[in-house]
C-alpha cells in the first residue's frame, strides 16, 4: 500500500471515529436534558398523591328544575408513570329538584388519569373510570362510568390546585327517585380542589445518579 492511500485511509478512518463521537456525545447531552426534564415531575409533584375537592353536584334526571347542591371528594392517586396515574375516591353528594325532591348520595371511584404536561407546574388532565354508587344507608345502589377534564397548576412543590369538571352516568333510572321513560339518569359534578404529593425521593435519585454516570462519560470522552 502507498504512503498517499495510507493516509487517505486514515483520513477517512479518523472522520468517521470523529462524526461518531460527536453523535454519541450530542445522544448523551440529549440524553441528559430529557432526564433533567423527568426530574422536574419530583420537583412539581410525587409519586403518590393525597386528592380532595368541594364543589357542587347537578342532575339530569326525570323532573325539571334541577338544584345545584354540595359536593366533596376524598381520595388517594397513584402514579404508575409520570403521565399516567391510578385513583381511587370517596364523593359525597346530593341530588335535588326545586319543592320537590333532595336525597343525598355517596360514591365509590376508580379512575385512571392522564396528565399532558407531568413537567411543568401547569398541566390540563383527563381522566376516566367505573364506580359504585349509593343513596344514604345503601337503601339503592348502582354502578356507573365517570369521565372528567380539568387543568391543575403547582402553586408550591409538592402541592396542586386543580378545577374539574366531571360527567356521571349511572346504570339506573332511580337515582332521583322516578322512574319513567327509557333512559338512565345522568349527573354533573364540578370541583374546586387540591393534590398533597409525596413519595418518588428513591426514583429521584435514580435519576440523578445516571445524570451523573452520563456527564462523566462525556468528560471522559
Amino acid at each position: 500500500m502507498n504512503t498517499k492511500y495510507k493516509h487517505l485511509v486514515i483520513s477517512v478512518f479518523l472522520t468517521v471515529f470523529s462524526i461518531n463521537t460527536i453523535c454519541a456525545q450530542e445522544q448523551n447531552l440529549q440524553d441528559s436534558k430529557e432526564l433533567y426534564s423527568k426530574l422536574s415531575f419530583y420537583d412539581y409533584r410525587g409519586t403518590n398523591a393525597i386528592d380532595a375537592a368541594i364543589g357542587t353536584s347537578v342532575i339530569n334526571g326525570d323532573f325539571t328544575d334541577a338544584e345545584f347542591e354540595l359536593y366533596f371528594k376524598l381520595g388517594y392517586k397513584r402514579h404508575i408513570t409520570d403521565h399516567l396515574n391510578i385513583n381511587f375516591t370517596y364523593n359525597k353528594y346530593n341530588v335535588a329538584f326545586r319543592d320537590l325532591y333532595n336525597e343525598g348520595f355517596m360514591s365509590f371511584d376508580l379512575n385512571i388519569e392522564y396528565l399532558f404536561n407531568p413537567y411543568e407546574e401547569f398541566t390540563p388532565f383527563i381522566q376516566a373510570g367505573y364506580g359504585y354508587n349509593a343513596a344514604n344507608y345503601f337503601e339503592t345502589t348502582a354502578a356507573k362510568a365517570q369521565g372528567a377534564i380539568g387543568i391543575e397548576y403547582i402553586v408550591t412543590d409538592g402541592l396542586g390546585l386543580k378545577l374539574f369538571g366531571e360527567y356521571n352516568h349511572a346504570f339506573s333510572d332511580e337515582l332521583d327517585g322516578l322512574i319513567a321513560g327509557e333512559s338512565d339518569d345522568t349527573f354533573f359534578r364540578l370541583g374546586l380542589g387540591i393534590n398533597l404529593y409525596f413519595g418518588g425521593n428513591k426514583r429521584k435519585q435514580e435519576l440523578l445518579s445516571y445524570i451523573d454516570t452520563v456527564i462523566q462519560s462525556n468528560l471522559v470522552k
